[in-house]
């Protein structure tokens, strides 16, 4: 009897050292970024990706001394990417939602902007009545998209793969409205040539089930390390001022938000 308790005692021990020794140290990460959803992420005219995501995707590793490779994705493959070890963690203005928080771990937060409509002309009506039949354009497998799947069940909704195509319909006029962060529709839709004539049309009201709080990185549910070596660079970064340096390059407020 005592022999099988000292094997199952020996058997344990071994296990947990092998577990201990495949454990990760994060020094090495892969970080799944979109490319395109300026200016948070966008591919250069020199082929290099750039934009806020990326520069804090490389400030966060430097604060955590690792050595990091940019994985480019389309947005509706980012979790199961992530899920299938293609990355070990998304940095791509995902917001924190419940839904997401079923699927994946999430840091705190990086920063909060709110969600808008864009259309022709100024601020308008933008209530589900008033939207009635029209078409209205977001990117796949996003908050947005829930949000008008979830409002304006009497409008057409309209799915695109990247936010830019979403755009691009809307200045043909092939879609009535779009709805995307206010953000990424300002610098990468309205201060463009393409978007003269167009603007802010109104904010959805805020659902936190839907638009959570704020956009987080996402990283595997057994990667508690990963998430917490994370939470600690984006505390520093903020605190060193290297975030400022960063928000201010692209921004002229704090985009930090509440």
């Amino acid at each position: 009897m005592q022999r099988r308790h000292l094997f199952t005692a020996l058997t344990l021990a071994c296990a947990a050292l092998a577990a201990q020794a495949q454990a990760p140290d994060w020094k090495i990460v892969r970080i799944g970024v979109e490319g395109a959803y300026p200016p948070f992420s966008e591919v250069g005219t020199d082929g290099k990706l750039k934009g806020f995501d990326i520069d804090m995707a490389m400030a966060l590793c430097a604060e955590m001394k690792a050595e990091c490779t940019l994985v480019q994705q389309e947005w509706d493959g980012m979790i199961p990417a992530l899920q299938a070890r293609k990355f070990d963690a998304i940095i791509a203005s995902m917001a924190i939602t419940p839904e997401r928080q079923k699927q994946v771990n999430f840091t705190d937060k990086y920063y909060n902007t709110p969600p808008a409509f864009f259309g022709k002309g100024g601020a308008r009506d933008i209530s589900p009545a008033a939207l009635k039949g029209k078409k209205i354009g977001v990117q796949r497998s996003t908050s947005h998209d829930r949000y008008a799947a979830a409002y304006y069940k009497d409008s057409e909704i309209v799915r695109y793969a990247k936010q830019d195509e979403a755009f691009l319909d809307l200045a043909a006029g092939r879609i009535d409205v779009a709805l995307c962060d206010q953000v990424a529709g300002t610098d990468g839709f309205l201060k463009k040539p393409a978007g003269k004539g167009f603007g802010v049309l109104g904010q959805p009201k805020d659902d936190p089930a839907i638009f959570g709080s704020g956009s987080g990185i996402a990283v595997r549910k057994a990667d508690a390390a990963l998430q917490q070596k994370f939470n600690a660079a984006i505390a520093a970064v903020r605190a060193n001022g290297t975030y400022k340096k960063i928000q201010d390059k692209y921004f002229d407020f704090d985009i930090y938000g509440k």
